[in-house]
């Protein structure tokens, strides 16, 4: 899709530089368009890997916006307007990033979705779509080659168009002048992760946009020679404003691998950020950090396979942060000079287009212990042990963002007191696209209710849990996390293996349901294992609960690769999600 006929291969296969001349600005522009408008003028910009980590595009962002305003006059010629939406799969490459910023340059809404994943099959992934497609409404989809099979599928199935990206970019740009955008204007719209209901699509504005965008750039302390390394897809908050978007409009470089790619090899990810002296920011959920400490055996020469040294901000988000994992990985990766003060927990959701907290840099995790009574509104007994969890430190109110801790009765609460989080800022959207009843439901004088359950400590945010997660039982509450901690802490269990939920037994009573990925073929083993799992959760909730063993990937994902609980269990319920038949 590139306009670089000048350029040749060699050239091509030069990363864009870390440093410019050109004096930085932090997001301070009225629309996204001006950001890149801006960015064109430095010499930096995306660079694309292959799965081993080897350069196969360089993509400065005056190519990306040469080829972007080449996609918007097109799109224009096509008869689309100003408020359309266009939904691009987002694939991690230059053709999506030009399609995206062609269509905030043509006035547009951009409506990322997701990849294909190894979970659920074609079926689901087309029934996934033709719902988004439904839902977003839009003018035409664009997808790559490879996956016209797919979506032109879904785009038939709802009468959507839909456009195979490399053949859009050989049509013609005719010279056809751009509409004006203004900064309270729709920018794009972003499907949230759905973990508990069906994802809905955020609109936020051009100035909601680069007010979240600025306060990343303060937040994480951007400097002057600044590079960053992402694995994270763009279909997902955290990838596309955190990781694309947030580049542009601060004007960093950036080197990509594809999701899938770090999947097959996560270490990939680590090996990059190694070879690229300038690498200083990369971002990751927990699980990223679980599973490339995992892969390091004993006989892996850290310390000269890597060079973790430069990694200023090691960012975690999108997920509850584990100390016991953000100590595993600096156990494993100290030896290559990686240093825990890296670690800047966050917290976040896509209906405030992105930050709501950060850790102020250097300050690494912290964190407090809460007995687990507080977590469960519940009040300490004499007759049992106390039990604590570790609760992650989230960081201070991004600039631009106000938090409170409120009860169900909306009043605030004050320091320690674990209630309901509510935000409200420069930043929180303007509201679901066409929903105006979910819009209520979450949406107060300004304020938004996350449906996340935390605290305040002395000005820092603790998130404790998902309100809509929580399992309430002879009027106690428990936490589906502590649930599934447990069992991943017995040998064999990995995070992602264990979904914890309530159902209703035969005889009306509610009891939790545990559901757990096995791995082996034994019979016998298999009931050992399911004795075990019992066992352990009763000594966490004090009850019995139902454990169902199931086959391996069978637990469903949200699009960001989340645990999706109230998926697993209306899968499980409707006898969707079959377990292995064990002896009582």
């Amino acid at each position: 899709m590139s306009t670089d006929k000048g350029l040749d291969d060699a050239d091509r296969l030069l990363p864009t530089p870390s440093d410019c001349p050109r004096p930085r600005r932090y997001s301070d522009f009225g629309t996204l368009g001006e950001a890149l408008d801006y960015a064109a003028g430095t010499e930096r910009g995306l660079n694309f890997h292959d799965a081993r980590g080897t350069l196969v595009r360089a993509y400065p962002f005056a190519m990306l916006r040469a080829d972007a305003l080449a996609a918007a006059r097109r799109l224009l010629a096509q008869g689309v307007k100003p408020g359309d939406r266009l939904a691009l799969i987002a694939e991690t490459g230059p053709e999506f990033a030009a399609l995206f910023f062609g269509a905030v340059y043509a006035g547009a809404w951009p409506v990322p979705l997701p990849l294909p994943t190894s979970f659920g099959g074609r079926e689901a992934y087309i029934d996934q779509l033709k719902v988004q497609l439904g839902s977003c409404d839009p003018s035409l989809l664009f997808y790559p080659d490879e996956l016209a099979a797919l979506c032109g599928a879904a785009a038939e199935a709802v009468g959507v168009t839909g456009i195979v990206w490399e053949h859009f970019a050989e049509g013609d740009a005719p010279d056809i002048a751009l509409p004006d955008a203004r900064p309270d204007e729709i920018a794009y719209l972003q499907y949230s992760s759905g973990s508990t209901r069906f994802p809905h699509g955020v609109a936020v504005t051009h100035r909601q946009l680069l007010s979240n965008l600025a306060a990343h750039s303060i937040g994480m302390d951007i400097r002057d020679g600044d590079r960053c390394v992402s694995w994270l897809p763009w279909y997902h908050d955290m990838g596309l404003v955190g990781c694309l978007l947030s580049p542009v409009a601060n004007q960093v470089s950036v080197d990509y691998l594809k999701t899938e790619d770090f999947a097959r090899r996560p270490l990939a990810w680590l090996d990059l950020i190694s070879r690229n002296p300038g690498t200083t920011l990369s971002y990751s959920p927990t699980f990223g950090y679980d599973i490339c400490a995992r892969r390091i055996g004993s006989q892996t020469p850290v310390a000269e396979r890597f060079d973790l040294s430069r990694w200023r901000i090691a960012g975690n988000g999108a997920d509850m942060i584990r100390p016991d994992v953000m100590q595993a990985f600096v156990d494993a990766f100290a030896p290559a000079g990686f240093q825990a003060s890296a670690f800047l927990p966050s917290y976040g959701l896509a209906e405030a287009t992105l930050a709501v907290s950060i850790m102020p840099p250097g300050e690494g995790i912290v964190v407090e212990l809460v007995e687990e009574t507080q977590l469960s509104g519940g009040s300490v007994s004499a007759h049992r042990p106390q039990r604590y969890r570790a609760v992650v430190n989230c960081g201070v109110p991004a600039r631009g963002m106000a938090i409170e801790i409120r009860d169900e009765d909306g009043n605030v609460l004050p320091d320690k007191a674990i209630g309901k989080l509510w935000c409200s800022g420069t930043s929180v959207m303007e509201g679901y696209f066409r929903d105006p009843e979910a819009t209520a439901a979450c949406m107060q004088d300004g304020w938004l209710d996350t449906g996340d359950m935390a605290y305040m400590s002395g000005g820092y945010v603790y998130i404790v849990g998902r309100a809509k997660d929580m399992i309430i039982i002879n009027g106690k509450n428990h936490w589906p996390q502590d649930i599934e901690w447990a069992v991943e802490q017995l040998p064999g269990f990995k995070s992602g293996d264990i979904a914890a939920f309530a159902i209703t037994t035969p005889g009306g009573e509610e009891t939790p349901a545990v559901l757990v990925q096995c791995r082996t073929s034994d019979p016998s083993e298999r009931t050992r294992l399911r004795d075990m799992i019992r066992d352990k959760v009763r000594t966490i909730t004090g009850m019995n609960c139902v454990v169902e063993l199931v086959p391996p990937r069978t637990l469903p994902r949200t699009s960001s690769g989340k645990l999706s609980r109230a998926k697993a269990r209306n899968l499980y319920l409707s006898g969707e999600i079959q377990p292995y038949d064990l002896a009582a």
